[in-house]
Parts: structure tokens; sequence; C-alpha cells
């Protein structure tokens, strides 16, 4: 699984970009077939940045989720909840589904 960070209109601290990897890698424990996850922070506006997550993964549309916030690290654990909820959401639709057959449904023996 490939993780990339990258910055806009600024630059990351090693500190921020390893912090930001680290967390990122921790999304695939929700879901295997990820592929890729890109981050992208804008730091445009150094009193609001704002982090942008795209996660792909296999037979599956891309994950996005973005968030703002006061600091680079609050942003990111805005956006990294909001992609969770999008993979556990995803993941029971795939997972979830499944009825039983006619075959294993125990008959109703009725009363005389």
């Amino acid at each position: 699984m490939q993780v990339n960070v990258s910055a806009r209109h600024g630059s990351l601290s090693t500190h921020d970009h390893e912090v930001i990897t680290e967390k990122a890698e921790k999304i695939r424990r929700l879901f295997d077939r990820i592929n890729a996850i890109d981050v992208t922070v804008d730091m445009q506006h150094q009193d609001n940045p704002h982090v942008e997550i795209n996660a792909s993964a296999e037979h599956a549309a891309d994950f996005v989720a973005s968030a703002s916030s006061s600091t680079v690290l609050s942003a990111l654990d805005s956006a990294i909840a909001k992609i969770e909820q999008q993979l556990r959401k995803h993941k029971e639709k795939l997972t979830g589904h499944k009825s039983t057959a006619v075959k294993h449904i125990s008959p109703i023996e009725e009363a005389e």
C-alpha cells in the first residue's frame, strides 16, 4: 500500500509528515483491499489548514474525505474519522446483506 503525503501552498515539518503517514497507514486495518492513500494538506490559510484524504480500493470507487480545523493534526483526525465511516459502511454493504437460503430454514410444525 502506498501512502502519498503532499502539501499545497506551504510545507510540512518532518514530524507532521511522519504522524500523517502513521495515521494514514492505520486506515488499512478496516479494509484490506486499499491500494493507495493520498493525503493532501492545503496550507493556503495558515490559521485554518485543510486536509483531504483520497483512498483507492479494489473493486470500489475512491473514498474521499476532507476536513478543516485550527491545526493540521486535528483536521487530519477529523478526515480520518470520516473516511473510516465510509469504509465501515462499504464493508457492511459487502458482507452484511446475505440472507439464509430457503433450504436452511427449518420448517414450522403445525400443532394438531
